[in-house]
């Protein structure tokens, strides 16, 4: 079998930026055992599969280590595909997932992604990695469906975090969020999930189901500019509509190749 690959760099206003997801595109589904193994040899922290099926298009993504439910970046990334070098006709795509019917839509060359919004509550009994972290001045805890998020006053405090991996894998969760105000963007964030294998990702857009309405209602704002504070870096805008989060950013294409298997 011979199929194209990508890599492409999402979230990101300029190649080398953002988060880099390899996309690859199937006539049908490869085994998950196989797949698996293509995540693994391309190394990037999220590989997504598109295949059409009799719903339309339906897409999987898998970390070096194990399949994930939903991934913003290898979304947009797809989509970028889709819309630049497949041939996909029109300018919104709606992919088949684990978390249901995902929405992306192509606005000159700018990318919305339409996703759930997380469900989150505030935790008042410390866990045992905000007590041993103390001396990083956490204010607030809160727990989503899927990931812990601790808030900070500053974003100088994000920037300077140091995370304990080893904690951060007892938390039971898929990762840890870590988020402040920004200086020039309404919040900024980092993102630790060595549990699925990513030690820190680049950019989460995921996360950004779980930021996005906790600071909609803590600036009492719905649209709001983001960045995440990683190494690479990344920015994006944010849009609370009712029960969705609206996630929008650019992507660059960085190789174009052939999978032999």
């Amino acid at each position: 079998m011979r199929t194209h690959m990508y890599q492409i760099d999402a979230f990101a206003n300029e190649l080398f930026k953002g988060n880099p997801a390899a996309v690859v595109i199937l006539a049908h589904w490869l085994s998950d055992e196989l797949m698996q193994k293509i995540a693994q040899e391309n190394n990037q922290s999220e590989t997504a599969f598109v295949s059409p099926s009799k719903n339309g298009l339906e897409i999987r993504w898998f970390t070096t280590t194990t399949e994930i439910d939903l991934c913003g970046h290898a979304t947009l990334a797809a989509a970028h595909v889709l819309f630049n070098h497949e041939d996909f006709e029109g300018d919104q795509v709606i992919f088949q997932s684990k978390s249901g019917a995902l929405k992306v839509t192509n606005l000159d060359g700018s990318l919305m992604l339409d996703f759930p919004v997380d469900q989150i509550k505030q935790i008042h009994e410390l866990p045992a990695l905000m007590k041993l972290d103390s001396k990083h001045l956490v204010k607030e805890v809160y727990k989503g469906q899927t990931d812990l998020m601790f808030v900070f006053s500053e974003e100088q405090q994000v920037a300077d975090y140091i995370p304990n991996l080893g904690l951060i894998k007892q938390l039971g969760t898929r990762g840890l969020i870590v988020t402040a105000p920004g200086d020039e963007t309404d919040f900024v964030s980092r993102f630790f999930a060595p549990n699925i294998g990513i030690n820190e990702d680049p950019v989460t857009g995921s996360a950004h189901t779980t930021l996005t309405p906790f600071w909609a209602k803590r600036l009492n704002k719905n649209k709001l500019t983001a960045a995440q504070l990683s190494s690479r870096g990344g920015e994006l805008t944010c849009e609370l509509s009712s029960n969705r989060v609206l996630i929008g950013g650019k992507c660059h294409t960085f190789l174009k190749g052939e999978l032999y298997i």
